[in-house]
């Protein structure tokens, strides 16, 4: 329930809200009529306004320091050095922006050194930021990023890495190798975003059938409409629905 005071509701019935701050409320920009996608409420950022590009200055904070220390020492701080090209520390998490051709180095020592631990690979996701917040995606900025949560169950700890390419040159090494729980994980990234994860045993679509024409999680992929066989009745894409922006 909503308050007198409390314009949610309000602006998620009337629409999209202009953008204030760098950022847009609603889905798709739609203005003029009721949003009846269900995200109403969603806070979208504009771009320029959503992905931080600087490095946290150290001290991080609580086990941040060690850990990065630790990490340093394992892999040696030369390579470290031309490995790790930025640390966010951002909401109560650290994320380490690491070079593709130094990961697998760092994914070894992080899950075998014994002051570090991380014997677990939970999570391998994509992100696509084109037009999505930040400055437009370059050759120096890449669009397209691979983002890994490891966890150290001996130290109960969390970090995440971050790997950026292009969508020119979504190559990226697997680290099925290292964290055999990342295969399917690998497989789906490939198969939503179109990143390929060099070395995976069995890099195949998970999702889509093996025969789709693109990777429907990248932000430039179409959003399609279903053809309904009804008296020639079709289901449009739902940028075309209503007045958008």
């Amino acid at each position: 329930m909503t308050g007198p005071g409390d314009r949610s509701g309000q602006d998620a019935g009337q629409g999209a809200a202009a953008p204030s701050g760098g950022f847009r409320k609603g889905a798709f920009g739609v203005s003029g009529s009721g949003d009846t996608s269900g995200f109403g409420g969603l806070v979208r950022v504009e771009p320029g306004g959503a992905v931080a590009l600087h490095s946290t200055d150290r001290p991080y904070g609580g086990w941040f320091d060690e850990v990065t220390d630790a990490l340093a020492e394992a892999v040696g701080q030369a390579t470290y050095d031309a490995a790790v090209q930025r640390v966010l520390v951002d909401r109560g998490e650290i994320t380490y922006f690491v070079a593709r051709e130094h990961l697998l180095p760092l994914v070894q020592a992080l899950r075998d050194d014994e002051a570090l631990r991380f014997e677990l690979c939970s999570s391998v996701s994509g992100v696509d930021y084109l037009d999505s917040g930040g400055p437009a995606a370059t050759a120096g900025r890449p669009r397209l990023h691979v983002v890994y949560h490891l966890t150290s169950m001996t130290y109960r700890r969390r970090i995440r890495l971050e790997v950026a390419v292009t969508a020119e040159d979504p190559h990226v090494p697997s680290v099925t190798g290292v964290y055999p729980t990342a295969d399917w994980h690998e497989r789906e990234t490939y198969d939503m975003f179109g990143v390929v994860f060099d070395g995976h045993p069995a890099l195949t679509r998970i999702l889509m059938p093996d025969d789709w024409d693109g990777h429907p999680q990248r932000k430039d992929y179409p959003l399609g409409g279903v053809p309904v066989e009804y008296h020639d009745a079709t289901i449009p894409p739902p940028d075309t629905r209503r007045s958008y922006r």
